[in-house]
C-alpha cells in the first residue's frame, strides 16, 4: 500500500497483481506513454496529458504536470507511514557532518566558507583526480562549519574536506 499526499488530497493506493485500488475502488485506466516522461491517459471518458517534471527518488517526492496544472506528490510507503506512526517520521533522513575526499586529488577550487548556508545539490568544492575536475555537492541542507582543505592542497581518499 501506498499513500499519495497532494496539497488538494490525500489517496490510499493498493497495486495488485491485475488491478489499481484507489482508496479502495477500483481504478481503471488507459495509459500510452508518449516518451520516457510524458503519457497520454484515458479515464472515464476524459483525455489528459501527463508529464513527469521532477522525482527525488529519496524523498519520495515527484512533480507532474497534468493537462499544463503542476501538482508536487509526495509518496509514503508501508515502512515510512510505520514509522509516521510510532513518531518516528525523519528517522531515515540522511544527516551529513561533514565531506570527506571520494578518492585522493588535488583541491582546484573552494566554492564555500564557513557560515555559509548550502543546499542540496550545491557545488561545495572542485577536486582534480587523475587529470579530471570532479564537483563536489552537497548531499543535504546544511550550514558550513569549517573548511578543513586549501586551495593547490594534496587530499587523500577519505579525508575530511568540510564540516558542517
Amino acid at each position: 500500500m501506498l499513500q499519495v499526499k497532494s496539497a488538494a488530497a490525500t489517496w490510499q493506493v493498493v497495486l495488485e497483481k491485475n488491478q489499481i485500488l484507489l482508496n479502495d475502488a477500483p481504478f481503471t485506466w488507459d495509459l500510452l506513454p508518449l516518451s520516457p516522461t510524458s503519457f497520454h491517459i484515458l479515464k472515464d471518458g476524459r483525455s489528459y496529458t501527463a508529464e513527469l517534471l521532477q522525482a527525488d527518488p529519496e524523498t519520495k517526492t515527484f512533480q507532474i504536470k497534468i493537462n499544463g496544472n503542476v501538482h508536487t506528490l509526495q509518496v509514503q510507503d508501508r515502512m515510512d507511514l510505520l514509522l509516521e506512526s510510532l513518531g518516528m517520521g525523519q528517522a531515515l533522513a540522511h544527516k551529513v557532518n561533514d565531506i570527506k575526499a571520494p578518492m585522493p586529488g588535488l583541491i582546484i577550487d573552494i566554492k564555500v566558507q564557513p557560515g555559509q548556508e548550502v543546499k542540496k545539490g550545491d557545488p561545495i568544492l572542485i577536486l582534480e583526480a587523475m587529470k579530471m575536475e570532479n564537483i563536489i555537492k552537497s548531499p543535504g541542507d546544511g550550514v558550513v562549519s569549517e573548511v578543513k582543505v586549501t586551495t593547490r592542497q594534496n587530499v587523500e581518499k577519505n579525508q575530511v574536506l568540510i564540516v558542517f
